[in-house]
Parts: C-alpha cells; structure tokens; sequence
C-alpha cells in the first residue's frame, strides 16, 4: 500500500519507514513531485493536520498523513500552540521563538506544558485523526544541543534532561511525534496487515 507523508524531511520520512515495515510504501511530497506550497492557516492542530491531509489527497488523489505539532504553555493560555513555528514572527527562528517563551515566563512559578502532535490520515477519502502528547515544563534557560525547535527548553515530566540533551532514540521513545506515530502504526497494521 502506497502511503504519502505530507513532508519533505528525509529524517521524519526514514523514521516512520522503519516503524511501518514493509507491507507499506512511504513516500514523502518529493517522491511524488508535489511542489505546492501546502497551506496551513487553521487556528487548530487538529485543523491545520485536517488541511494539509485533504489538500494533498484532493490534489494527488494519494493515500495520505501529514501531521501538526505545538507547544502548549499552561500559564500562557496554551500558547505558542498551533502558533508554535512563527511565534515570535513569520521568519519561524527557532531562537526567537524559544527567547518570546523565557521573556514571557521570566516571572511565572507554573512552568507546565506539553507538546501535542496531531496526525491526520486519509484512506480513499476517509479521515482518521491520532494524537500524541507528552506533559512537562519550560526551563528557566537553555539546556542541551541536540533535537530542534523548542527542544533546549522542554523537560518532560519524569526525567531530569531536556528534549536537547537527549539522543534522538530516547526522545522518540517518549515524544508526542513518536506517540501520535504509534497510534498510526498501530491503526495500519490492524487495518491492513
């Protein structure tokens, strides 16, 4: 079974290859040559997966996933959330963003958060949604190199190390991406093995 991921990221694509196994082909949007930038202008994880899975299928008539992700601060409201990428501006600076979080939570003793991914899948027109979360707390600074994004900042709930400081195995073991990938997996693989 064919199956195209709404992405362009070689690392995200050779990792769910190897967590779907072989009865599936997994193709990302350069495989397929989709050269479209993909909208993404929802006010919701949920949505903005949604839109970005239906554009493709609509389009390239392909079974398809793709997948939204945020941070969500407790004390702010929940922000960055499905803002998280252009937080501190449309020039989506990982560094920006990570400062506009610290500056924000300088003064503030409730450090919860989480990530949240959401997957949206299409088969033959029909529409599944996974969700992946992982609870934790903001850092009051910069800890660890590795991982992206809001990385350096994270801690999730359980371990004394950031998203940063932690190989990319033992991140994916616990991630929200890895868990909303899981559930797709798991869905696969009943469904179709």
């Amino acid at each position: 079974m064919k199956l195209v991921f709404a992405t362009n990221n070689a690392h995200k694509l050779e990792e769910l290859k190897k967590m779907l196994g072989t009865p599936f082909e997994l193709l990302s949007l350069k495989d397929i040559d989709f050269l479209e930038e993909i909208p993404e202008d929802q006010d919701t994880l949920e949505g903005n997966a949604s839109q970005k899975s239906h554009y493709l299928y609509n389009r390239a008539t392909l079974n398809c996933f793709a997948d939204d992700t945020g941070l969500e601060v407790e004390a702010l409201n929940n922000e960055p959330g499905v803002y998280s990428a252009r937080y501190a501006g449309p020039q989506r600076n990982a560094e920006d963003n990570m400062n506009m979080v610290l500056e924000k939570m300088a003064e503030i003793k409730n450090r919860n958060a989480r990530f949240r991914t959401v997957i949206s899948l299409i088969i033959d027109g029909e529409e599944f949604q996974f969700e992946g979360v992982v609870e934790g707390e903001i850092l009051t600074e910069r800890q660890g190199a590795e991982g992206f994004g809001y990385d350096p900042i994270f801690k999730p709930h359980g371990y004394n190390q950031s998203f940063a400081e932690m190989d990319m195995q033992q991140k994916n073991a616990i991630s929200h991406r890895g868990r909303a990938v899981q559930k797709l997996v798991e869905f696969l693989k009943a469904r179709y093995q």
